[in-house]
């Protein structure tokens, strides 16, 4: 096979600025890339076809095609997309809040969206619960197909350029482990002539690489971080996150302890909430413990089981037991509503059924 070529969304404006000339063609390639969403040269009418000749010889527009989708009744559409080199990864396009009519039939508020991507195909981290883990890793994404992933969702649900969106890096692999292309595609996403979302609409989510957490911090990129907690004793939590043995979780406080947020904002920790394994009070307690002293928002997410799993999916009353432990206790701790329950919503899952079904 050849090597794949890199694609246009790999550059952020500056880069294609110096890569394209005269400029003004730069711009309007620009674009075209995040306003119309093409993909192809041949969709870019206002460009010399000497230069789209020119282009298509170096440079692909889009380096990945949907190969499968399903949609939930709820409104989420998991995407199977195949990269040049044929490996394929995941996204989600999450409804988070319907559309407000008023009784003349006006839009008083937008529908609001997540998109949900993926940084690399599969993941070094090996998380038990996770069948993205199943897999192994193979690689990492480059910036332009994490950018891509939001250019292809955009395109397919006709959201226009200008039109708020929420991103999640919380599909498949471990985005600290792919920090330079991740952090370059943030800067993409943020660039105010292409596709305008800030960082405060950009959440990374990480299982805890501590040292990396800091270098994120470093970079100073505007993010949210949402830190894949899970479990409350090193325990339990190497049982579920192998690599906490590297990054345990007293290294994983101290390194949000130190993260640059927003001071009118929460760092968000996900808990993973497993049938017998982490969903009694005892872990509430514990958890409460923990995050004394952080300015914390915890999500609790109930297990999405998947065909040959051992762990299991809590009751709705624990859940709600646990919260209000949490809650009366100062913690700020929202249920998270699970999303395309009806279809392969679990990370990894679509993919991991689409290759068995070759």
């Amino acid at each position: 096979m050849n090597e794949p070529k890199p694609s246009l969304l790999d550059f952020t404006q500056t880069e294609l600025l110096t890569l394209i000339k005269p400029s003004f063609r730069a711009k309007q390639i620009y674009g075209w890339l995040y306003h119309q969403y093409v993909e192809s040269y041949e969709d870019m009418k206002n460009i010399p076809k000497a230069l789209k000749e020119e282009l298509a010889q170096k440079y692909i527009v889009n380096p990945m095609k949907i190969v499968k989708k399903e949609i939930s009744t709820d409104g989420t559409i998991k995407y199977l997309f195949e990269l040049q080199d044929g490996k394929t990864i995941e996204a989600v396009w999450l409804k988070m809040k319907n559309e407000e009519i008023d009784c003349d039939g006006n839009i008083v508020h937008e529908a609001k969206y997540t998109i949900c991507v993926s940084t690399q195909v599969g993941c070094k981290v090996g998380c038990s619960f996770c069948l993205t883990a199943k897999g192994g890793f193979t690689r990492d994404l480059t910036a332009g197909e994490i950018v891509a992933q939001v250019v292809n969702l955009k395109r397919d649900n006709e959201h226009k350029h200008n039109r708020m969106i929420n991103i999640v890096y919380m599909g498949m692999g471990e985005p600290l482990d792919n920090l330079n292309n991740l952090a370059k595609a943030i800067e993409i996403f943020k660039e105010e002539e292409g596709l305008c979302i800030s960082g405060k609409r950009q959440t990374v989510s990480t299982s805890g690489l501590s040292n990396k957490i800091d270098r994120l911090g470093e970079m100073d990129l505007g993010v949210h971080i949402a830190i894949s907690l899970h479990a409350v004793d090193d325990e339990l939590r190497t049982e579920l996150i192998p690599m906490n043995k590297a990054h345990n979780i007293s290294s994983i406080i101290e390194a949000v302890k130190r993260f640059p947020i927003d001071t009118r904002k929460r760092v968000m920790f996900e808990y993973l909430v497993i049938k017998n394994k982490n969903d009694d009070i005892a872990s509430a307690k514990k958890l409460v413990k923990l995050l004394t002293g952080i300015k914390a928002k915890v999500n609790l997410i109930y297990f999405n089981p998947y065909p040959g799993t051992t762990y299991d999916r809590p009751t709705r009353a624990d859940m709600v037991a646990f919260q209000e432990y949490l809650v009366n206790h100062g913690l700020l701790c929202t249920i998270r509503d699970s999303k395309g329950i009806d279809i392969s919503a679990a990370c990894g899952q679509l993919k991991e059924q689409t290759e068995r079904e070759l």
